[in-house]
């Protein structure tokens, strides 16, 4: 249970920071993603969108 925790904290992380340039195929805007303002800083945390490639990864790993 803990691992997986941790691999989703771990792929919120890279995703968030990858988010800039993942935008432009539409990925960081799906409708579980949560976006908002603090202190004049925009956050991200791109929930649905990492289960998504999650899943995709999951299935390429399943198949191959």
């Amino acid at each position: 249970m803990i691992r997986w925790v941790l691999v989703i904290f771990l792929a919120v992380i890279v995703f968030s920071s990858l988010l800039p340039w993942l935008e432009r195929l539409g990925i960081g805007r799906l409708p579980g993603d949560l976006r908002f303002r603090l202190f004049g800083r925009d956050f991200s945390l791109p929930f649905a969108s990492t289960m998504l490639i999650t899943l995709v990864v999951f299935l390429l790993a399943r198949f191959l």
